[in-house]
């Protein structure tokens, strides 16, 4: 059995391949839009609600229309907020959520 080497140069590559790929899919950025259509009579509130509690966390930046809402960030982060808000707005019955996920910033 041979033992395998790697000269300095091979080792900085690797590296640095592997750093790529670590930021890649650790700290992708994303562009979220997403709308929320609380299926009652007083649906202003739960929305508004929603809104609120996505702009809480400091990690997302949150830009609201008239239309729906856009939320930036990283990946990972955006996912758990969006998961754990969606969970509490479900507790309301017949809420429904239409979403677009784009692998890029596009804040600006």
């Amino acid at each position: 059995m041979r033992d395998l080497t790697l000269s300095g140069f091979e080792i900085k590559i690797t590296h640095i391949f592997v750093k790529f790929i670590y930021r890649k899919i650790f700290f992708m950025k994303v562009s979220i839009e997403i709308s929320y259509y609380p299926l009652n009579e007083k649906f202003v509130p739960e929305i508004l609600d929603f809104i609120k509690r996505i702009n809480t966390y400091s990690e997302l930046t949150a830009q609201t229309n008239g239309m729906s809402t856009q939320i930036f960030g990283e990946y990972r982060y955006v996912m758990n907020a969006l998961t754990n808000e969606i969970e509490k707005s479900f507790t309301l019955p017949h809420s429904v959520f239409v979403m677009k996920v784009i692998n890029a910033d596009l804040k600006s």
